[in-house]
């Protein structure tokens, strides 16, 4: 991998696919390979607490490979994918003072387009507004923002909820499209990339509900007990896949069978905008796609990896 001190252009090692796909268990086993710290790309692992339900990496897995970008924000705080970005050149200073090679693992898109593509400078945004605007959304579906979002920008149609969300503020409040914004006020990359993506292809449907499975006996239930008594019901950690929906069955609104039914139809929702994501946004020879499940997989990620320190 290349360095400049500030990092400007610099190329980074990424593992990315979607939810449950194995991206953990194999980056763990590279780090330990190559001698690789991880700097995590999830954004909702950036919240201290949420824990369970995000798949974040346990004391032990921490042990063995030093992360970064894990519980670097309170639940109820606002933390932007600029904001991620703009971090991750100080965490790969100090992964390469420490004498070990930056891996970045993560399955969000937005905070991967943050770091390797050129970024924009965001409008400021009435507070008032945004927040009398907040209110209207929340009280809508999923579905219905999505149908807001493809009026509004149709182009950032296809992303999360979250992403409909912003758009619809931004074009609202302030007149001018997000993607328009985003070619007019545009800034050089900070890094650039090499994508090991993973897919498992059918089986994914199956090992989504394994792991809500897993995470409801890892205790997950009572981890949101827990959160429910502190943080506050408007936190931006509770739109993490799963944790609003198992707040209801806390409350008693849902079964703990019908939660999990949720969960699951969500996750499995999720991880199709993800791969639609990396189908159509990671193409050509910067991009390997490799089957996790494949005998040689870890094999093939250290080359690549390696390949990647070559350059």
């Amino acid at each position: 991998m290349s360095s400049n001190g500030g990092l400007a252009g610099a190329s980074l090692a990424v593992i990315c696919g979607p939810t449950a796909s194995g991206k953990s268990a194999l980056a763990l086993r590279l780090a330990e390979a190559v001698g690789a710290s991880i700097i995590s790309a999830d954004s909702r692992q950036v919240y201290r607490g949420f824990d369970i339900g995000t798949a974040k990496p346990d004391t032990a897995e921490r042990a063995r490979i030093p992360h970064a970008g894990i519980d670097v924000a309170e639940p109820d705080e606002r933390y932007t994918a600029s904001d991620w970005a703009e971090s991750v050149p100080g965490w790969v200073d100090s992964i390469t003072a420490s004498g070990r090679t930056p891996l970045l693992v993560g399955g969000t898109g937005f905070y991967l387009r943050a770091l390797f593509t050129p970024l924009f400078d965001e409008p400021e945004l009435d507070a008032g507004i945004r927040t009398q605007l907040r209110a209207v959304l929340a009280g809508l579906s999923a579905a219905e923002v999505q149908r807001w979002c493809e009026a509004i920008d149709p182009s950032r149609a296809g992303l999360g909820r979250a992403q409909h969300e912003r758009a619809i503020e931004v074009a609202l409040i302030t007149g001018h499209r997000i993607s328009d914004l985003h070619r007019e006020r545009s800034r050089p990359p900070l890094m650039t990339a090499r994508y090991l993506v993973l897919d498992p292809g059918p089986v994914l449907s199956d090992a989504i509900a394994g792991r809500v499975d897993a995470m409801l006996g890892a205790g997950w239930l009572d981890e949101v007990q827990h959160l429910a008594g502190w943080v506050g019901p408007d936190a931006q950690a509770w739109t993490a896949t799963g944790y609003d929906t198992l707040r209801r069955v806390v409350t008693g609104e849902l079964t703990v069978e019908r939660g999990r039914e949720l969960v699951v139809i969500a996750t499995r929702q999720y991880a199709k905008r993800q791969r639609t994501w990396f189908r159509h946004q990671l193409e050509g020879e910067r991009v390997l796609r490799l089957d996790p499940r494949t005998p040689d997989a870890i094999e093939v990620a250290v080359r690549w990896f390696q390949q990647q320190e070559d350059e």
